[in-house]
């Protein structure tokens, strides 16, 4: 228990140590080493690529949508898990849940040709790129 106490007040000052004390929130919030939706985004001259690792998640528990130019994705995922002694007591019971959420900037995206596909846990989204259009417009100066 002292030492407890004393390696708290070692890290007094570490701002992340708040953090810390709820289950490394701050780490993983700040640097994002323990992302649970492993995603590719690969970028090619008609089409952009995406590729997200969802391993576990129900086609029906995932939501893709395109608004304001990104792409987002996200899925909801809950186990139950139970083990029973020959008399039919439960001895153990556990749940778990895991919400997981990611978007990307991905601009001018023909919405009518997009395509998703999810298999083996991996969802592919194939979102093709809007025909160049006549942008330019001369300004004539009076």
């Amino acid at each position: 228990m002292t030492n407890d106490m004393m390696n708290r007040n070692d890290d007094l000052f570490n701002p992340m140590n708040f953090f810390n004390e709820v289950g490394n929130l701050g780490r993983d919030l700040f640097n994002g080493n323990d992302n649970p939706m492993k995603t590719d985004v690969v970028e090619h001259d008609q089409d952009y690529v995406v590729t997200a690792e969802m391993p576990g998640f129900n086609k029906e528990d995932i939501h893709v949508d395109y608004r304001d130019d990104t792409l987002r994705i996200s899925g909801t995922t809950k186990t139950s898990q139970d083990t029973k002694d020959n008399d039919g007591r439960i001895l153990r019971q556990e749940r778990s849940s895991q919400n997981v959420a990611r978007a990307f900037y991905l601009p001018n995206i023909d919405l009518k040709q997009v395509s998703a596909k999810y298999d083996q846990g991996i969802l592919t989204l194939t979102l093709p790129k809007e025909t160049d259009k006549d942008n330019n417009h001369k300004i004539s100066i009076d």
